[in-house]
């Protein structure tokens, strides 16, 4: 998986590609991120890359010609280009799973009062993290960068990955470690038994009742099988 970033500001990802889980992925060469400092395509004075909009407003917006030059360079046959943007999608653990798929995807970062509307004829897909405003395209950038990172082959144990929250759509069980009790607090008894099925059961079982107590909303968006329908029965009913 090869993602490369256009942004104003490569310095911001730094200590995010020289940290943990994606420093190894890199160095071990399953995963190849890599920032593009967009001034560098920019034939103006100064490399400037910011004008003022067309027709007045606030701000200034930044320029078509740098972002043109940029995907013309780093472009290939199987890139898929992403415009980080609160018009976009919202980014969810499906589309990160799908984006997974990719074998080369291509960031815009956009600033200020965003991008010149012409980038979009050159853009497969927007995407948003949230109904909400930031001042640039890194943060979002480096959250789908990761979330995508962790789901190439290799990069983590693909037993971690799949159990995640929402990979399948549901949130994930909750989770012990030693010691078994501390000030009273104590691990559930069931997670000491041994019992595989048991304790398997029961994880599915915590697994759809934190989502109906957390996320609710989650569960018009999966496709429930009979087991799970029931077990949603039961664990709606109000208790006796």
């Amino acid at each position: 998986m090869k993602i490369d970033i256009l942004t104003l500001f490569p310095e911001f990802f730094h200590p995010f590609l020289r940290t943990s889980i994606i420093k190894r992925g890199i160095e071990d060469g399953f995963i190849d991120i890599k920032t593009h400092q967009l001034r560098e395509y920019s034939s103006l004075k100064h490399q400037r890359i910011d004008d003022t909009p067309y027709g007045g407003g606030a701000g200034m917006l930044m320029m078509f010609p740098p972002f043109y030059e940029a995907i013309k360079t780093l472009k290939r046959e199987d890139s898929y280009v992403i415009m980080t943007s609160p018009q976009g999608q919202l980014l969810d653990q499906k589309k990160v799973t799908e984006l997974s798929q990719k074998k080369h995807i291509i960031i815009l970062c956009g600033h200020y009062e965003g991008i010149d509307a012409r980038v979009e004829h050159l853009v497969d897909e927007e995407l948003s993290i949230g109904n909400y405003i930031l001042t640039g395209g890194e943060m979002p950038a480096m959250i789908l960068a990761d979330a995508v990172s962790r789901l190439v082959p290799g990069v983590i144990h693909e037993e971690s990955s799949e159990t995640d929250s929402l990979q399948k759509g549901w949130l994930k069980y909750p989770q012990y470690t030693k010691p078994e009790v501390y000030e009273g607090y104590k691990v559930p008894d069931i997670l000491l038994s041994g019992h595989h099925q048991l304790i398997s059961d029961w994880r599915k079982e915590q697994s759809i009742h934190r989502t109906l107590t957390k996320r609710p909303d989650l569960i018009k968006q999966i496709e429930l099988t009979e087991e799970e329908k029931k077990m949603i029965d039961k664990l709606s009913k109000p208790k006796k």
